[in-house]
Protein backbone atom coordinates (compact mmCIF):
# COMPACT_ATOMS: atom_id res chain seq x y z
CA UNK A 1 0.00 0.00 0.00
CA UNK A 2 2.52 2.46 0.75
CA UNK A 3 4.38 1.53 -2.39
CA UNK A 4 1.06 2.09 -4.34
CA UNK A 5 0.92 5.98 -2.87
CA UNK A 6 5.29 6.34 -3.94
CA UNK A 7 4.09 5.59 -7.36
CA UNK A 8 1.03 8.30 -7.58
CA UNK A 9 2.32 11.51 -9.29
CA UNK A 10 2.17 14.62 -6.97
CA UNK A 11 0.65 17.71 -8.01
CA UNK A 12 2.70 20.57 -8.43
CA UNK A 13 1.70 24.55 -8.95
CA UNK A 14 2.33 26.27 -11.82
CA UNK A 15 5.84 28.26 -12.38
CA UNK A 16 4.79 32.45 -11.86
CA UNK A 17 7.09 33.10 -13.92
CA UNK A 18 4.64 32.11 -17.01
CA UNK A 19 1.68 34.80 -16.48
CA UNK A 20 4.51 37.43 -15.65
CA UNK A 21 6.16 36.58 -19.22
CA UNK A 22 2.77 36.77 -20.80
CA UNK A 23 2.16 40.47 -19.39
CA UNK A 24 5.29 41.65 -20.68
CA UNK A 25 4.83 40.27 -24.29
CA UNK A 26 1.34 41.97 -24.48
CA UNK A 27 2.93 45.20 -23.38
CA UNK A 28 5.49 45.05 -25.77
CA UNK A 29 3.22 44.35 -28.89
CA UNK A 30 1.16 46.91 -27.51
CA UNK A 31 4.26 49.58 -27.33
CA UNK A 32 5.00 48.82 -30.32
CA UNK A 33 1.88 49.16 -32.00
CA UNK A 34 1.43 52.41 -30.42
CA UNK A 35 4.98 53.72 -31.83
CA UNK A 36 3.35 52.21 -35.11
CA UNK A 37 0.41 54.40 -34.83
CA UNK A 38 1.95 57.54 -33.55
CA UNK A 39 4.62 57.93 -36.49
CA UNK A 40 1.75 58.75 -38.58
CA UNK A 41 1.85 59.67 -42.22
CA UNK A 42 4.97 62.04 -43.22
CA UNK A 43 3.65 64.41 -46.28
CA UNK A 44 6.43 66.65 -45.67
CA UNK A 45 8.84 63.53 -46.30
CA UNK A 46 6.64 62.17 -49.77
CA UNK A 47 6.98 65.72 -51.59
CA UNK A 48 10.70 65.88 -50.57
CA UNK A 49 11.17 62.22 -52.08
CA UNK A 50 9.06 62.50 -54.95
CA UNK A 51 10.05 63.02 -58.59
CA UNK A 52 10.79 65.75 -59.83
CA UNK A 53 7.60 65.95 -62.76
CA UNK A 54 5.50 64.76 -59.11
CA UNK A 55 6.97 68.06 -57.18
CA UNK A 56 6.46 70.11 -59.99
CA UNK A 57 2.73 69.68 -59.91
CA UNK A 58 3.29 69.88 -56.52
CA UNK A 59 4.42 72.95 -56.44
CA UNK A 60 1.86 74.44 -58.91
CA UNK A 61 -1.41 72.88 -57.36
CA UNK A 62 -0.16 75.12 -54.11
CA UNK A 63 0.62 78.42 -55.90
CA UNK A 64 -3.56 77.49 -57.15
CA UNK A 65 -4.26 77.01 -54.17
CA UNK A 66 -2.48 80.25 -52.40
CA UNK A 67 -4.34 82.31 -55.29
CA UNK A 68 -7.36 80.98 -54.67
CA UNK A 69 -7.32 81.89 -50.70
CA UNK A 70 -6.02 85.43 -51.69
CA UNK A 71 -8.96 85.56 -54.46
CA UNK A 72 -11.72 84.78 -51.98
CA UNK A 73 -10.93 86.30 -49.05
CA UNK A 74 -10.70 89.64 -51.16
CA UNK A 75 -13.71 88.70 -53.34
CA UNK A 76 -16.30 88.29 -49.56
CA UNK A 77 -14.91 92.07 -48.46
CA UNK A 78 -15.31 93.12 -51.76
CA UNK A 79 -19.47 91.79 -51.85
CA UNK A 80 -19.77 91.99 -47.98
CA UNK A 81 -19.01 96.23 -48.60
CA UNK A 82 -21.36 96.37 -51.52
CA UNK A 83 -24.18 94.94 -49.58
CA UNK A 84 -23.95 96.78 -46.63
CA UNK A 85 -23.25 100.28 -48.74
CA UNK A 86 -26.18 98.97 -50.60
CA UNK A 87 -28.12 98.72 -47.70
CA UNK A 88 -27.39 101.96 -46.18
CA UNK A 89 -27.87 104.14 -49.47
CA UNK A 90 -31.46 102.09 -49.96
CA UNK A 91 -32.59 103.22 -46.47
CA UNK A 92 -31.88 106.99 -47.08
CA UNK A 93 -33.02 107.33 -50.43
CA UNK A 94 -36.33 105.91 -49.69
CA UNK A 95 -36.77 107.97 -46.40
CA UNK A 96 -37.89 110.79 -48.12
CA UNK A 97 -35.08 112.84 -48.85
CA UNK A 98 -35.24 115.37 -51.65
CA UNK A 99 -33.47 113.34 -54.47
CA UNK A 100 -31.16 117.38 -55.20
CA UNK A 101 -30.08 116.84 -51.30
CA UNK A 102 -29.18 113.25 -52.04
CA UNK A 103 -26.68 113.96 -54.95
CA UNK A 104 -25.56 116.93 -53.19
CA UNK A 105 -24.39 114.21 -50.42
CA UNK A 106 -23.15 111.65 -52.28
CA UNK A 107 -21.18 113.96 -54.46
CA UNK A 108 -19.28 115.71 -51.70
CA UNK A 109 -17.71 112.89 -50.24
CA UNK A 110 -14.45 112.75 -50.24
CA UNK A 111 -14.13 108.90 -51.27
CA UNK A 112 -15.00 106.44 -54.66
CA UNK A 113 -18.43 106.23 -55.38
CA UNK A 114 -19.78 102.45 -55.75
CA UNK A 115 -22.66 100.37 -55.96
CA UNK A 116 -25.99 102.04 -55.97
CA UNK A 117 -24.60 105.61 -54.90
CA UNK A 118 -22.56 105.10 -57.92
CA UNK A 119 -25.88 104.32 -60.65
CA UNK A 120 -27.71 106.70 -58.63
CA UNK A 121 -24.99 109.48 -59.88
CA UNK A 122 -24.56 108.77 -62.90
CA UNK A 123 -28.42 108.55 -63.45
CA UNK A 124 -29.15 111.93 -61.84
CA UNK A 125 -25.98 114.04 -63.46
CA UNK A 126 -27.11 112.84 -66.78
CA UNK A 127 -30.84 113.81 -65.86
CA UNK A 128 -29.65 117.45 -64.52
CA UNK A 129 -27.39 117.67 -68.31
CA UNK A 130 -30.30 116.73 -70.28
CA UNK A 131 -32.40 118.84 -68.52
CA UNK A 132 -29.82 122.20 -68.75
CA UNK A 133 -31.14 122.61 -72.68
CA UNK A 134 -33.87 124.09 -73.35
CA UNK A 135 -36.83 122.43 -75.27
CA UNK A 136 -35.75 119.19 -74.56
CA UNK A 137 -38.29 116.15 -74.29
CA UNK A 138 -38.35 114.79 -70.69
CA UNK A 139 -38.40 111.35 -72.25
CA UNK A 140 -35.03 112.32 -73.24
CA UNK A 141 -33.76 113.44 -70.09
CA UNK A 142 -35.17 109.74 -68.44
CA UNK A 143 -33.43 108.10 -71.56
CA UNK A 144 -30.40 109.65 -70.49
CA UNK A 145 -30.48 108.71 -66.91
CA UNK A 146 -31.17 105.13 -68.13
CA UNK A 147 -28.21 105.02 -70.29
CA UNK A 148 -25.88 106.71 -67.45
CA UNK A 149 -27.09 103.80 -65.27
CA UNK A 150 -27.20 100.61 -67.56
CA UNK A 151 -23.02 101.60 -67.93
CA UNK A 152 -22.29 102.33 -64.30
CA UNK A 153 -24.13 99.43 -63.58
CA UNK A 154 -22.16 97.56 -66.00
CA UNK A 155 -19.03 98.74 -64.43
CA UNK A 156 -19.65 97.54 -60.99
CA UNK A 157 -20.88 94.20 -61.88
CA UNK A 158 -17.73 93.56 -63.88
CA UNK A 159 -15.75 94.67 -60.50
CA UNK A 160 -18.03 92.03 -58.61
CA UNK A 161 -17.25 89.31 -60.69
CA UNK A 162 -13.74 89.82 -61.87
CA UNK A 163 -11.31 86.68 -61.17
CA UNK A 164 -14.82 84.71 -60.30
CA UNK A 165 -12.88 82.75 -63.69
CA UNK A 166 -9.81 82.30 -62.31
CA UNK A 167 -11.71 80.03 -59.74
CA UNK A 168 -14.06 78.46 -61.72
CA UNK A 169 -10.52 77.16 -63.48
CA UNK A 170 -8.87 76.33 -60.38
CA UNK A 171 -11.57 74.20 -59.67
CA UNK A 172 -12.28 72.04 -62.90
CA UNK A 173 -8.73 71.68 -63.94
CA UNK A 174 -6.53 71.04 -60.70
CA UNK A 175 -8.52 67.57 -60.21
CA UNK A 176 -7.13 66.68 -63.11
CA UNK A 177 -3.47 68.26 -63.12
CA UNK A 178 -3.12 66.10 -59.70
CA UNK A 179 -4.17 62.89 -61.41
CA UNK A 180 -1.48 63.52 -63.63
CA UNK A 181 0.71 64.06 -61.23
CA UNK A 182 -0.28 60.73 -59.54
CA UNK A 183 0.30 58.47 -63.11
CA UNK A 184 3.26 60.18 -63.37
CA UNK A 185 4.41 58.67 -59.71
CA UNK A 186 2.72 55.44 -59.95
CA UNK A 187 4.51 55.02 -63.67
CA UNK A 188 8.01 55.74 -61.92
CA UNK A 189 7.16 53.24 -58.74
CA UNK A 190 6.17 50.38 -61.17
CA UNK A 191 9.18 50.97 -63.63
CA UNK A 192 11.76 50.58 -60.41
CA UNK A 193 10.45 47.49 -59.93
CA UNK A 194 11.89 45.79 -63.12
CA UNK A 195 15.20 45.70 -61.32
CA UNK A 196 13.93 43.88 -58.15
CA UNK A 197 13.73 40.35 -58.47
CA UNK A 198 11.22 39.67 -55.71
CA UNK A 199 8.74 42.42 -56.04
CA UNK A 200 6.20 42.65 -52.97
CA UNK A 201 3.66 45.07 -52.24
CA UNK A 202 6.17 47.08 -49.30
CA UNK A 203 8.44 47.76 -52.76
CA UNK A 204 5.90 49.26 -54.75
CA UNK A 205 3.94 51.50 -52.00
CA UNK A 206 6.84 54.42 -51.21
CA UNK A 207 5.96 55.77 -54.88
CA UNK A 208 2.49 54.86 -54.83
CA UNK A 209 2.08 56.55 -51.47
CA UNK A 210 4.06 59.93 -53.13
CA UNK A 211 2.01 59.88 -56.49
CA UNK A 212 -1.24 59.81 -54.94
CA UNK A 213 -0.40 62.98 -52.78
CA UNK A 214 -0.60 64.62 -55.65
CA UNK A 215 -4.47 63.73 -56.06
CA UNK A 216 -5.12 65.26 -52.43
CA UNK A 217 -3.16 68.33 -53.68
CA UNK A 218 -5.22 68.52 -56.30
CA UNK A 219 -8.84 67.66 -54.35
CA UNK A 220 -7.58 70.63 -51.68
CA UNK A 221 -6.94 73.22 -54.14
CA UNK A 222 -10.31 72.47 -56.66
CA UNK A 223 -13.07 71.86 -53.05
CA UNK A 224 -12.96 75.63 -52.30
CA UNK A 225 -12.34 77.23 -54.98
CA UNK A 226 -15.22 75.46 -56.92
CA UNK A 227 -17.81 76.46 -53.09
CA UNK A 228 -16.04 79.64 -53.56
CA UNK A 229 -17.31 80.41 -57.00
CA UNK A 230 -20.50 78.86 -57.01
CA UNK A 231 -21.05 81.44 -53.68
CA UNK A 232 -19.49 84.37 -54.99
CA UNK A 233 -21.75 83.91 -58.58
CA UNK A 234 -24.38 83.43 -56.68
CA UNK A 235 -24.56 86.76 -54.67
CA UNK A 236 -23.08 88.86 -57.57
CA UNK A 237 -26.36 87.90 -59.67
CA UNK A 238 -28.04 88.73 -56.57
CA UNK A 239 -26.70 92.37 -56.39
CA UNK A 240 -27.12 92.52 -60.81
CA UNK A 241 -30.84 92.08 -59.88
CA UNK A 242 -30.83 94.50 -56.91
CA UNK A 243 -29.38 97.14 -59.52
CA UNK A 244 -31.47 96.54 -62.08
CA UNK A 245 -34.44 96.92 -60.16
CA UNK A 246 -33.30 100.22 -58.48
CA UNK A 247 -32.21 101.55 -61.98
CA UNK A 248 -35.83 100.92 -62.80
CA UNK A 249 -37.72 102.41 -59.67
CA UNK A 250 -35.12 105.66 -60.12
CA UNK A 251 -36.27 106.14 -63.85
CA UNK A 252 -40.10 105.91 -63.02
CA UNK A 253 -39.15 109.25 -60.08
CA UNK A 254 -37.43 111.01 -62.84
CA UNK A 255 -40.04 110.15 -65.57
CA UNK A 256 -42.63 111.47 -63.09
CA UNK A 257 -40.10 114.52 -62.42
CA UNK A 258 -39.54 115.29 -65.73
CA UNK A 259 -43.26 115.11 -66.60
CA UNK A 260 -43.93 118.00 -63.91
CA UNK A 261 -41.44 119.93 -64.54
CA UNK A 262 -42.26 120.68 -68.14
Amino acid sequence: MFALNLLQPVPQALPDAAPVDAVILADGAASAASAHADKGLDILGLVLHASLPVQFVLLLLLLASIASWVIILRKKRLLDRAEREADQFEGAFWSGTELSKLYATVTARHRDIEGLEAIFESGMREFNRVGQRRGVDPRMQVEGAQRGMRATSSRELDGLERNLEFLANVGSISPYVGLFGTVWGIMIAFQGLANLKDATIASVAPGISEALVATAMGLFAAIPAVWAYNRFATRADRMAVRYEAFSEEFASILQRQANAGG
